[in-house]
């Protein structure tokens, strides 16, 4: 049986990591996509997937551009079902008393501009026909928007408000359409970072990341994007149609660390 047989989609941040695994993981069970992502070379490198796929070259901070890539999708499959707010940036572990005060104002203005307004954005966009199909949003949250330590502090107050968003939304939107998230913990994935922070963020190799993130969880393991596409399944589907305002936290179990 295929999960998502009939319906239709919409992915920001579609070109890599773990909007790339749920574009991937749609397809396979029946969706058809509308992909869209800021780097098109990244969009390009998706494999083909005949009239399932179309890709939309744009930047969710800009409403214009989710605007347009929900024309697409209408144009193309003819409805939506499904919005995934998927874009965003990291900010590197920085701490705040590692930051220059300039450099704090672009970091705040460029990941909120992503992590939060990009959200906005995408499902103001989405709204009305998301309402015509009784449709869904899922947001990528984070272990940030629960912990800290799971970025510095600026993406974990990003990530934070998305969570909130998350709720208001779900309260908002209903009867007519489902607001939940999914929340990865430490994925191997490339994580962009503002242009600010990229000479203060110390690179890591992907085998000390993936040992630094096997330490900091109880399944010690590391996880890749393919382990979260499940979630996103389980949430777009009819399965899922008493589920609104929830997160499933897809992080390893940190939430039963202990002391």
């Amino acid at each position: 049986m295929q999960w998502l047989s009939g319906k239709v989609a919409l992915v920001t941040g579609g070109g890599r990591g773990i909007g790339r695994a749920v574009v991937e993981r749609f397809i396979a069970e029946g969706a058809r996509v509308c992909a869209m992502d800021l780097q098109g070379e990244d969009l390009a490198t998706l494999p083909s997937h005949g009239d399932q796929l179309v890709t939309v070259v744009g930047d969710v901070r800009v409403y214009a551009d989710n605007e347009r890539a929900v024309r697409q999708c209408l144009a193309t499959f003819t409805k939506l079902d499904i919005f995934v707010a998927n874009a965003g940036i990291f900010d590197g572990f920085s701490r705040l008393d590692t930051i220059s005060p300039s450099t704090l104002e672009e970091v705040y203005k460029q990941i909120f501009d992503v992590n939060v307004k990009g959200m906005l954005f995408g499902v103001k966009a989405a709204l009305e026909p998301l309402k015509s199909s009784h449709g869904s949003v899922i947001a990528t949250l984070s272990q940030a928007s629960f912990y800290p330590d799971g970025g510095g502090v600026v993406y974990t107050a990003s990530k934070h408000a998305g969570l909130g968003l998350v709720r208001q939304l779900a309260f908002e939107c209903a009867p007519l359409v489902r607001v939940n998230g999914v929340a990865p913990g430490g994925t191997i994935t490339q994580l962009t970072v503002p242009q600010p922070l990229e000479n203060m963020v110390k690179p890591m190799g992907t085998e000390e990341k993936r040992k630094r993130i096997q330490s900091r969880n109880p399944l010690q393991i590391a996880q890749d994007p393919e382990d979260h596409a499940a979630a996103y399944v389980y949430l777009a589907s009819n399965q899922s149609r008493a589920v609104t305002g929830e997160v499933i936290r897809s992080d390893g179990g940190l939430g039963v660390r202990g002391l």
